[in-house]
């Protein structure tokens, strides 16, 4: 039990996992100057071939300056840093145009795709994203066959150590990749991805299937479905998984990277931490129903209608990473747990085979790698109600001995 604790209080403590959100005056001074410096150099380059002003598309949507500049403070505030950078950030989301960005869709179900696209009204989210330059995107656009591999090539060989390759999809590695292959030239989705990530300046790997290899390597993984850093080596890579990516998370990346020219501060995982940094469980507005132990004992019942914490039928809100719960989707309305389904830890390696059930980690026989909730919740509360005895039987006796003290005079 000790080894236990000591493993769990090193995995917290260690450098990837801490969250640091004040690095002191002169670090932000040194970085405001460097992404100020930045900023200016890419102002003085032309846009690639998305010439379209972010300012005219956000009025002609009916979205006011002052709104834009919210929701830069918010993105300021979303990548941890301080408040005198939001004139930075808005700047960089001007300058979205001069990011070259080919898109990849490998083995999976388009789902981070389809999240940009469906969006019941056009957000400042989805319409920065829309300035981006973006270059290829199997999906989207109308090219297809010899004349699609033309137009990657193309794009591959402009922006040669320069464009952003967002990765979409898991890489079938079984039966020397011919699980999955990729246009008239019959090229295997590893050797496709392996291909155009040469000359790529970052990989970035979008959802949780390119993450870690998501529903595609769910058990039995006929396919032999992998993520992307199981593939790509020594290049720069950003895992933003999750099942879809939440798109603002998608463009603090972005931002992130047109600000300074690297990539942003990455746990273990290869996330990054001002996305991943915390647990749901800590952000969680059932939160306070769990630590009362008031949870929900079946669907339908009081406690759903009351909305209690969902562990008991299945969250795994304490031993997923991500900041769902803060950002939400749908121009931050709701999210999975606001609308009574528990979470089922899309963001982590493996949720399908180890997380996507409806019970808790204490009835499954699989430990969570953070340690998690590993006793019951019953055990859980009957200690708590312990602890809370055991203290009021040691306030009753010191209130004893003091009423006895009183009367003694002393």
């Amino acid at each position: 039990m000790a080894d236990k604790i000591e493993g769990v209080k090193k995995l917290f403590t260690s450098k990837s996992a801490r969250v640091e959100t004040n690095r002191g005056d002169d670090y932000y001074e040194k970085l405001f100057q460097k992404c100020q410096a930045r900023i200016e150099e890419l102002k003085t380059q032309q846009p690639i071939n998305n010439r379209l002003d972010i300012g005219d598309v956000l009025e002609t949507q009916g979205i006011e300056r002052r709104d834009f500049l919210k929701w830069a403070s918010a993105v300021t505030g979303m990548l941890m840093l301080p408040a005198s950078f939001t004139p930075l950030v808005a700047d960089a989301a001007l300058l979205m145009n001069r990011a070259p960005v080919i898109w990849l869709e490998l083995s999976d179900c388009a789902g981070n795709s389809e999240a940009l696209l469906r969006s019941d009204g056009p957000k400042i989210d989805e319409i920065v994203l829309d300035i981006i330059s973006l270059e290829f995107h199997e999906t989207l656009q109308a090219a297809s066959g010899h004349q699609a591999e033309k137009q990657l090539e193309d794009a591959m060989e402009t922006f040669k150590d320069k464009y952003l390759l967002f990765v979409e999809g898991a890489i079938p590695m079984g039966n020397n990749g011919t699980f999955g292959t990729i246009g008239a030239s019959g090229e295997t989705m590893h050797d496709h991805l392996v291909r155009v990530a040469k000359h790529a300046a970052a990989v970035v790997a979008v959802g949780s299937c390119a993450t870690f290899g998501g529903v595609p390597a769910a058990a039995p993984n006929p396919t032999g479905a992998v993520g992307v850093m199981d593939v790509i080596k020594g290049k720069p890579l950003i895992n933003i998984p999750a099942c879809p990516a939440n798109p603002a998370n998608m463009v603090g990346v972005i931002i992130h990277y047109i600000l300074t020219g690297q990539v942003p501060e990455l746990d273990s995982l290869l996330r990054p931490k001002f996305a991943f940094g915390y647990r749901i469980h800590d952000n969680c507005e059932r939160r306070a129903h769990f630590d009362a132990g008031e949870f929900v004992e079946e669907w339908g019942d009081e406690g759903a209608k009351n909305n209690f914490c969902l562990y008991k039928v299945g969250c795994k809100g304490p031993m997923t990473f991500n900041n769902c719960s803060i950002v939400r989707y749908n121009e931050g309305v709701n999210w999975p747990v606001g609308v009574g389904r528990g979470c089922i830890g899309c963001s982590e390696p493996d949720f399908w085979d180890k997380y996507a059930y409806e019970r808790p980690m204490a009835d499954a026989n699989i430990k969570a790698p953070t340690g998690g909730v590993e006793k019951t919740v019953d055990e859980f509360g009957l200690g708590l109600l312990t602890a809370a005895g055991i203290g009021i039987g040691i306030h009753a006796a010191a209130s004893m001995v003091a009423g006895k003290k009183e009367e003694a005079g002393e």
